[in-house]
Order: C-alpha cells, then sequence, then structure tokens
C-alpha cells in the first residue's frame, strides 16, 4: 500500500508484471488487497490487466470472487477482458461470481458482455453454478435472474445431462422453478 515506494521502484525500472512464486504480478496483489490507487498507478506504469497467475486467475476474477465491484469497474475500464478464460476449472469470472451469489458483480460482467453460456471443463454455466452451489437463497436467485433477464441459455443441460430446471427441482429451490419455468425451460 506504500504508493510512494510503488512509484519510486517503477521510475528506477522495475518490472510491473513481475511475478512471484504463484505466479501473481503486483498488479494482482492489489487487487487481493483491495487497493485501486496501487492497481492504477500499475496499470499506468505497463501492468498486464489480463495476466494469469499460476492458477489462472487474472485481476476481473480476483475481483469477482471478492465481491469487490470498484476493482472489477477499473479492470474493465483499464482494458480487462470479461471473456477470459480463468481457474483450474476453465471458467469464466462470470461463472465464479454466479457460484457465489455476487449479484452486482453478475450484472456488471453482464453488461460488460461477458459471456453467458461459457460452459467450463464441469459442464456447468455460470446459471448452472447459480444453482448448483448456490443455496437457492435471494442472492443466488437473483444472479439467475440477471442470467435469465440477460439471455443466458436455460436449456443447456451439465455434464451428465440434466437441465437447469431439473437441477433446481432436485435441490428444492422453487424460487429458481418458478423463474426457470417462467421462461420455458425444459425439465
Amino acid at each position: 500500500g506504500d504508493l510512494a515506494a510503488l512509484k519510486r521502484l517503477m521510475d528506477e525500472g522495475a518490472n510491473p508484471n513481475a511475478t512471484d512464486n504463484h505466479g501473481r504480478t503486483p498488479l494482482m496483489v492489489a487487487g487481493y488487497r483491495r487497493n485501486a490507487p496501487a492497481a492504477l498507478l500499475l496499470i499506468g506504469g505497463g501492468a498486464n490487466v489480463n495476466a494469469l497467475d499460476s492458477e489462472q486467475y487474472d485481476l476481473i476474477t480476483i475481483a469477482a470472487v471478492a465481491d469487490d465491484l470498484p476493482m472489477l469497474r477499473l479492470a474493465i475500464r483499464e482494458g480487462g477482458n470479461t471473456a477470459q478464460v480463468t481457474s483450474p476449472y476453465d471458467g469464466t469470472a462470470l461463472i465464479a461470481a454466479a457460484h457465489l451469489g455476487h449479484v452486482e458483480i453478475v450484472k456488471t460482467l453482464i453488461a460488460a458482455k461477458a459471456p453467458l453460456d461459457h460452459i467450463n471443463n464441469l459442464r456447468w454455466t455460470a446459471l448452472i453454478e447459480s444453482i448448483v452451489l448456490g443455496d437457492g437463497g435471494a442472492r443466488h436467485v437473483a444472479c439467475l435472474k440477471a442470467l435469465v433477464d440477460a439471455g443466458a441459455n436455460v436449456n443447456i443441460p451439465d455434464g451428465n445431462g440434466v437441465t437447469p430446471l431439473s437441477l433446481a427441482r432436485a435441490a428444492g429451490y422453487t424460487d429458481m422453478v418458478r423463474l426457470l419455468e417462467a421462461v420455458g425451460a425444459k425439465p
């Protein structure tokens, strides 16, 4: 968080894209620390906003998982790629946010044209993760609604061929079931 020292080091030629033993750049550390001024300074000095660490996380996904809306907006404004495939699950920041029930993050990623129907290596979309990894509560229902309202495909099945509507029914998530039935989701 020492901006003066950070600026001095960068002025002396420090590499803003250097990595630690986990592949994290200083910009990623600023993201984890929720330090927007440091992030802006690093980006201004050439930090790659789309760099991936050894776990395949980028600044956008770090902000999405942390439910850090200001950092997410900063990353998007500074050229972050909302379609980038991230995480060991070959997912996206949208999938991570939907899984965690981060409603405003989901809405912001949708507005920034994140891919709605990306399928990760678990064979789940953001819509499916809002059901399968959600709790059926208000936050996950709101994420599901945001995805449906944005045009996410409500009939892409999981890797076992089970549809989102069937997954919501099996979990007993009545609000999700009603929402999916209202848009004509297939059982």
